[in-house]
């Protein structure tokens, strides 16, 4: 069975590794949809389709990662009624979708998929959006990502960016 989770990523982190990893235990092939790939360098959105492919590469070949997986980045259509079909146009068959979001869920669930919740873990700590706060006030985030994510932020110039992108947005 091939499964597939779809997410922003910006960054990935620590909580997207081990819903991986649960997801892992559960099907024979898991396909990663990068969201909203066209979507980079703003205060949201900070990081390139490419680099939170790296960021998720490189973390996956850190932990040894024995499932085949796939790494696709899907751009948004803004429109809800094609979007399933853009998604499968895009991603190898799959037959279960894993995902929190309440509107990716029902999209999917209309189109005849499976669709299941994946385990979350310490949401508070484990989010793009609180990552990306600690990185903006300086504060201690590196815990909380993949040391290839690290890496991945400092060869971009990561936390320089966030900074300039939110700064320019006030």
């Amino acid at each position: 069975m091939r499964g597939l989770l779809i997410g922003r990523f910006q960054p990935f982190h620590k909580g997207h590794l081990y819903v991986i990893g649960k997801i892992a235990e559960e099907v024979d092939e898991i396909i990663i949809g990068i969201g909203s790939a066209q979507k980079s360098h703003c205060s949201d959105n900070p990081f390139t389709a490419g680099e939170r492919l790296m960021m998720i590469q490189k973390s996956l070949i850190g932990v040894n990662f024995s499932k085949n997986y796939y790494i696709i980045p899907i751009n948004d259509v803004n429109n809800n009624s094609l979007w399933v079909s853009h998604v499968k146009s895009l991603t190898p068959p799959f037959s279960k979708v894993y995902s929190g979001n309440p509107l990716v869920k029902r999209l999917f669930k209309e189109a005849g998929k499976e669709v299941a919740t994946p385990p979350l873990f310490n949401r508070k700590e484990f989010s793009g959006t609180e990552i990306r706060r600690r990185i903006l006030s300086r504060e201690s985030w590196k815990e909380l990502v993949p040391e290839a994510v690290v890496k991945v932020i400092r060869e971009v110039k990561g936390r320089e960016r966030i900074e300039e992108l939110t700064l320019g947005d006030r």
